[in-house]
């Protein structure tokens, strides 16, 4: 097993390279700040949005798939639901069975996805954590392979290679803004930057996962609600991921739930994009003002996941 704090850019590089042909490199595309209200001429927007399976997640899934030796009970996982979409698709791809736990704050979007891929759906418990130790139950019980959300070592290097490849898309960036929840996403991305760009967690107001970790100097419990618990809410941000975060993210944002809301409208009237919660709260801190760039800052936002039924085509 690789250290949390021995991840390097070498080994995301390494990463990627196994799993670049089962993932798709994202687009970004370069927009006009004044269309989001934001006081800057240009902002970097990585559409990871459009990953297989609606997220990001998809990375640190094939990683696991590919780089551990999957027992004949296959793979199981705990998810607010973008993980478990990702475990359930890499799963599929892989031809290994997969039972994915989700609690009862699930997107019925997520639900869907991960049912149309082929994995065995589990509703339990309330939030994240209940999911969590069904799933821990089961690891026990039948032998089946866990694939953790975030506090993995392979799940954060392939959750690094986000960042290895917006810094080819945009190499001039200077400021990344992200969104938390149990800090996979970001600590992968802040182990290939080390530093060389200012790395910003975004946070729901009533899900302060990583704020009141680092006000604490450790990982802690912290509420797990609003708009968007079924994919930042974990309660507690991962024991691997926290030292990184410590050491190479420069701060965090809180943003409201309405702000969220005016994200997504923002990111759908401005560009056609449908991101989920989860996935428009970096944007958040900027279309509210949370977070205030500089005026020679060159800021980046990942759009992280697009699971949504908030766009309705039948209408």
């Amino acid at each position: 097993m690789i250290s949390a704090k021995m991840i390097s850019a070498n080994q995301i590089q390494s990463t990627y390279q196994i799993i670049k042909p089962h993932i798709r490199r994202t687009p970004i595309v370069e927009v006009d700040g004044a269309d989001f209200g934001i006081e800057t001429a240009r902002l970097t927007l990585k559409l990871e949005s459009l990953q297989h399976a609606g997220s990001f997640k998809a990375r640190g899934a094939f990683t696991n798939l590919l780089t551990r030796s999957v027992p004949a009970a296959g793979v199981v996982a705990a998810s607010g639901g973008n993980h478990g979409a990702a475990v359930a698709f890499a799963a599929m791809r892989r031809r290994v069975p997969a039972k994915i736990f989700v609690p009862n704050v699930a997107s019925s979007a997520k639900i869907q996805q991960i049912s149309a891929y082929g994995a065995e759906l589990m509703i339990s418990g309330e939030r994240y954590a209940d999911a969590l130790a069904a799933s821990e139950a089961w690891v026990a019980q039948s032998g089946a392979m866990p694939i953790h959300a975030f506090d993995q070592e392979e799940t954060l290097l392939g959750q690094g290679t986000v960042a290895l490849e917006l810094e080819e898309q945009a190499s001039d960036i200077t400021t990344l803004l992200v969104a938390v929840g149990g800090g996979g996403l970001i600590a992968g991305i802040a182990a290939w930057y080390q530093g060389r760009v200012k790395v910003i967690g975004v946070e729901p107001e009533l899900a302060p996962t990583l704020t009141r970790a680092l006000a604490a100097g450790r990982p802690v419990d912290a509420e797990a609600g609003g708009i968007a618990a079924d994919s930042l809410a974990p309660r507690r941000v991962g024991e691997l991921v926290f030292p990184i975060v410590q050491r190479h993210v420069s701060t965090t944002v809180l943003v409201p739930d309405d702000a969220i809301q005016d994200a997504q409208r923002l990111l759908w009237k401005n560009l056609r994009v449908v991101a989920e919660p989860g996935g428009a709260a970096a944007l958040a801190a900027l279309s509210s003002h949370r977070y205030l760039p500089a005026p020679n800052e060159r800021v980046a936002v990942l759009i992280c996941g697009g699971n949504t039924t908030a766009v309705d085509f039948e209408r």
